[in-house]
């Protein structure tokens, strides 16, 4: 097969940047600029499709179940969902070194990819069969990416915006399709930054 010269440069191109893909699960977890935590988007707010990142790929898929994508069949996601880079907790089959810490991220949809700088204001405890998972809670650094304006601590919120606590303890409880999940704890932002802390170790 020969290909033009127009069409073997845009394949070349497409492979050259294909490669130029960042591993999103080894960026710092903390921005060089402001030193503030990162968190990688992965399904943004709003829809019922849950996203992976894969570090094999270096890709955003939809989250796989008996070979279809898996959807969340109650309420949407009521925030972004993501994982903080460079950090580790349970081990997964996707990550032998273990998965990266889950974050929660309380702002208007971000696209699958979208690296934010956060502010960490809680953390969830969930628990299923035993096994308890800790999600962080989180803002955006910047105000004008705020829904919840000038909150930046765990008893802000629940001053301000006690729903909030109440809607994502509903979404949680009935996101998986897998069994009883149940919300051990709510803690504030200092647990919130230790469990950082702990995953980067």
């Amino acid at each position: 097969m020969r290909f033009s010269p127009v069409s073997l440069f845009a394949s070349l191109l497409l492979v050259g940047l294909g490669g130029c893909q960042p591993d999103y699960a080894t960026l710092p977890t903390f921005s060089a600029e402001h030193k503030l935590l990162q968190a990688v988007i992965e399904t943004p707010a709003g829809t019922n499709h849950e996203i992976q990142y894969d570090p094999a790929s270096k890709e955003f898929r939809n989250r796989q179940r008996a070979g279809a994508d898996y959807l969340v069949e109650f309420l949407p996601f009521p925030g972004n969902y993501g994982f903080v880079p460079s950090t580790y907790t349970n081990p997964a089959p996707s990550f032998p070194m273990g998965k990266p810490q889950p974050i929660l991220v309380l702002a208007e949809s971000q696209p699958s990819g979208t690296v934010m700088e956060v502010l960490p204001i809680g953390l969830v405890v969930l628990e299923a069969d035993g096994i308890p998972e800790k999600i962080i809670l989180a803002v955006p650094s910047r105000p004008s990416q705020q829904i919840l304006p000038n909150i930046t601590t765990w008893a802000a919120l629940q001053q301000h915006y006690p729903a909030v606590q109440a809607s994502l303890r509903l979404w949680f409880l009935h996101r998986s399709q897998m069994g009883a999940v149940h919300v051990a704890a709510w803690k504030d932002e200092h647990a919130a930054e230790e469990q950082i802390r702990a995953a980067m170790q």
